[in-house]
């Protein structure tokens, strides 16, 4: 049993989707899952912050000076 479902619960979902998408369209759809969750374990072990602060040269574009007027 895999979380509550047992075999013949298994066979009977998998013969209902085999009907709504037909065979053909079945190693597409496979294919897609396989994508999908290759993606979400690469997007799981990158770091969580992207810095998009551009770089001029490889240094740090100089800051705004109406930034640190008062108001």
């Amino acid at each position: 049993m895999i979380g509550g479902i047992g075999m013949t619960e298994l066979i009977i979902i998998l013969v209902i989707i085999l009907i709504i998408f037909g065979a053909g369209k079945l190693p597409e759809i496979g294919g897609g899952i396989g994508k999908a969750i290759k993606n979400f374990k690469k997007a799981s072990k990158e770091p969580d912050e992207i810095d998009v602060t551009p770089k001029v040269d490889g240094k740090e574009p100089p800051q705004d000076s109406t930034e640190n007027r008062a108001s």
